[in-house]
């Protein structure tokens, strides 16, 4: 397509004048596009004879005519005949053209489609944990973002707390009777992070026995909770999340909503300590009220082999519409690391291990106290 500023033959950003010649001096006066063009015959001479600033093509579009030759401003070469003047509305040629909606589209579908072949042909790559990178920021992210971002309004401070690009330890508080909470603040650290770093989940031993469950948590960098993954992952520099309180804290009935369980034996501690990484404790506000337990039936639960058997306002009452979760309004904020390194050698003393547990439990459970009082409505805005 050619514009206003662009020659049909493609050549883009100049403009041509063209000389008028004039056959006869007392001919009748010529007429172009309506507009009257009057010649005077001593004015007029052979452009190869006499060649005047006038007559010479603009060499830079949108270039300003000579004052002193008293010449109208240059028409633009427009091969639909418009003939708009250089500087009039619609006559410059430096106006960036928005992209239109349809090329939007056209890119992502070409994207898209890309990613699909990859998928299809197995070029991409994976860590040692099975790790997708791509699929995770491509694809899962964007889904929790919708959650995240639009469901739950989440607000998220203190991530100057979380490091840089360095190793570090996230301990969170557990809630929900389904684990949303590790999803979604894996999702909101990598999209809310200046490096945009992904956060590497420990996750139970059933995430891992269900088969569609199993891979995608592997696609989205989770593994097993033990000690030995977690220091690889900390000792090749990751940030690592763990939520100590396993099934006792998102098992729990909505009336010890907000009250942190125990944190088991402390073995993330003892995580930390080997590799010296810096413990980040992170309260989050807002899961307890996305599928409020109301009871557990234990038979059924062991009948399943299941930790818990939630009933809910909508579950099992509403069948597959009760997982939907509430719209709660969600907090998160991150709070200042405990550093480790200066207590290396006593990783295996099991008094500062306990220690270092307790004090990051009361980290978490005082913020979340302070986040409540920010939060009066639950489902507020």
């Amino acid at each position: 397509m050619t514009g206003a500023g662009q020659s049909g033959d493609g050549t883009r950003g100049r403009r041509f004048d063209v000389p008028l010649t004039v056959a006869e001096p007392d001919a009748e006066p010529a007429r172009r596009n309506g507009h009257r063009l009057t010649a005077d015959p001593a004015a007029v001479e052979p452009a190869a004879a006499k060649p005047t600033a006038a007559a010479e093509p603009a060499a830079v579009s949108g270039a300003e005519p000579s004052a002193a030759s008293g010449a109208d401003p240059a028409v633009s070469a427009d091969p639909g005949g418009n003939g708009v003047a250089e500087g009039q509305p619609g006559g410059g040629t430096s106006r960036s053209v928005p992209d239109r909606p349809a090329d939007d589209w056209d890119r992502r579908v070409a994207a898209g489609l890309a990613f699909l072949r990859k998928r299809l042909s197995g070029d991409y790559e994976v860590d040692e944990f099975g790790f997708d990178p791509e699929l995770t920021g491509k694809v899962l992210h964007p889904l929790l973002r919708l959650l995240y971002r639009d469901w739950f309004r989440t607000e998220v401070t203190g991530m100057e707390h979380v490091p840089a690009d360095t190793a570090g330890l996230v301990v969170g508080n557990h809630s929900g009777t389904v684990a949303l909470d590790a999803l979604i603040l894996s999702a909101a650290l990598h999209d809310q992070h200046p490096a945009r770093r992904f956060l590497r989940l420990l996750g139970a031993d059933l995430v891992f026995r269900m088969p569609v469950v199993s891979e995608l948590a592997r696609k989205s960098g989770a593994t097993v909770a033990c000690n030995p993954d977690a220091e690889r992952l900390l000792g090749a520099g990751e940030l690592v999340g763990v939520f100590p309180e396993g099934y006792k804290g998102i098992g729990k009935l909505y009336s010890d909503r907000y009250k942190l369980q125990r944190f088991g034996r402390g073995g993330f501690v003892s995580a930390a300590l080997r590799t010296g990484t810096p413990i980040v404790p992170v309260a989050i506000v807002g899961a307890e009220e996305t599928y409020p337990m109301l009871a557990d039936i234990k038979p059924l639960a062991r009948l399943l082999k299941l930790p818990y058997f939630p009933v809910t306002p909508t579950f099992p009452w509403l069948g597959p519409l009760g997982m939907v979760p509430l719209p709660s309004k969600w907090l998160i904020e991150f709070c200042p690391p405990i550093p480790t390194a200066h207590l290396r050698d006593a990783a295996d003393d099991p008094l500062v291990v306990f220690n270092l547990a307790d004090q990051v439990r009361e980290t978490i459970q005082q913020t979340v106290h302070q986040l409540l009082e920010r939060r009066p409505d639950p489902f507020g805005p």
